[in-house]
C-alpha cells in the first residue's frame, strides 16, 4: 500500500520523520516546521485568530473563540481531499494548542474521499509521549521501529536523570509557560524538572498547565526561574520579558540575584511532545546543574536572561 501521511501536529511530524516516513508525508499543519524540509509541504490548517501581538492579546483572542464553543483552528478539508492521505495524525490533548480530533473528524466527514486512518494522540505525560510514538508506529505498520525508538529515548534520558538525581543540590524551579496571564508548566514538564535533578514548584505531572500569579512566584522564592511560553521562540519571549523584570519585586528575588533566570525555546522544545523531549531534558540539566552538564544547547535552545538597562 502507498502511504500518504498528513501530520497536523508539529510533534507528530517529528515522530513520523524519526520513524523513517518523512518522504511519505504529503501535508502538514501551519505549525509544523521541523525538520526544515517539511516547510515545503502543503499547509492544511490555520488559526482563526491573529497570532501576532503580545501573550495577553493572544490569550484574549483565543478565549473569545473558545467562549463561543468554536474551534480555535480551521482545517482545509478541500486540501486534505486533494492530497488523498492514507493517514492523518492529530491530537485530543488540547484544543487550544493544535488542531483537534474533532476538527479533523468534521473535515473527514465532509469531503475526504480517501477514507484515511485517523491517528489521534494525547500526550499528557512523558509516558504518553512514548505511547504516542508507539501509536504512530503501529498505525504505519512499523511496531518494532517504534519500540526501538522509545527504548533509545528512554535510555538516553535515564542516563541524564541518574546523574542529575544523584547530585546533592536540588534547586527549586519555577517554570513559566505563559507570561500574561501567567501560567506554569504542566503535563510532562514537572517530570522533566524532576529528572533533571530539580524540585518543581508549580504545575502537576500529567495535568494541564495551571494558571498562576506573580505573588505566588514571589512567595515561593524559587532558586531558578525558567520562562518558556508555549509557541514562542527565544526572540519572541525576550520581547515580553520586561513584563516580568519590570515588576518591583523582581530585583529582590534570589534567582535574579544569583543570575538564575533563563529563557528557553518553548516552541521547538519544552512544549513539543516529540523526540526532542530528550533535548528539553538536557537543557534543563544544563540550567539546573551547569557544572555537571554541558550539551551545547546554551545559546540555541536557552539563554541566560538579564534585562537591558
Amino acid at each position: 500500500m502507498v502511504v500518504r501521511i498528513v501530520s497536523l501536529i508539529a510533534s507528530s511530524t517529528e515522530i513520523v520523520h524519526a520513524l523513517g516516513f518523512g518522504d511519505q508525508m504529503v501535508g502538514r499543519s501551519h505549525e509544523c516546521d521541523f525538520p526544515t524540509q517539511v516547510k515545503e509541504l502543503p499547509v492544511c490548517t490555520g488559526p482563526k485568530f491573529k497570532t501576532d501581538g503580545t501573550s495577553y492579546e493572544i490569550d484574549q483572542r483565543v478565549k473569545e473563540i473558545v467562549q463561543e464553543s468554536l474551534s480555535v483552528y480551521r482545517v482545509d478539508a478541500e486540501k486534505l481531499n486533494e492530497l488523498k492521505p492514507t493517514h492523518i495524525i492529530t491530537q485530543a490533548q488540547c484544543e487550544v494548542c493544535a488542531v483537534s480530533l474533532k476538527d479533523v473528524e468534521e473535515a473527514a466527514c465532509q469531503i475526504i474521499s480517501s477514507n484515511p486512518q485517523i491517528i489521534s494522540l494525547q500526550p499528557d505525560s512523558l509516558a504518553d509521549i512514548f505511547e504516542d510514538v508507539r501509536r504512530i508506529a503501529k498505525g504505519l505498520g512499523v511496531v518494532p521501529v517504534g519500540e526501538m525508538m522509545v527504548a533509545q529515548l528512554k535510555s538516553r534520558m535515564e542516563a541524564v536523570s541518574q546523574k542529575a538525581r544523584a547530585l546533592p543540590n536540588k534547586p527549586r524551579v519555577a517554570l513559566v509557560e505563559w507570561i500574561e496571564p501567567m501560567m506554569a508548566g504542566g503535563n510532562w514538564m514537572p517530570e522533566l524538572i524532576d529528572m533533571a535533578g530539580g524540585i518543581n514548584l508549580f504545575g502537576e505531572a500529567g495535568k494541564h498547565s495551571p494558571w498562576m500569579n506573580w505573588e505566588d512566584l514571589v512567595a515561593a522564592e524559587p532558586d531558578i526561574i525558567i520562562v518558556s511560553p508555549c509557541g514562542f521562540d527565544i526572540e519572541r519571549t525576550m520581547q515580553e520579558m520586561h513584563l516580568i523584570s519590570d515588576r518591583k519585586e523582581y530585583a529582590g528575588l534570589q534567582a535574579v540575584k544569583n543570575g538564575k533566570v533563563f529563557v528557553a525555546d518553548g516552541n521547538q522544545y519544552f512544549n513539543r511532545p516529540g523526540p526532542r523531549v530528550l533535548e528539553s531534558l538536557e537543557m534543563l540539566a544544563e540550567m539546573l546543574h551547569p557544572e555537571e552538564f554541558k550539551f551545547a544547547h546554551e545559546g540555541v535552545g536557552w539563554i541566560r536572561y538579564s534585562p537591558k538597562i
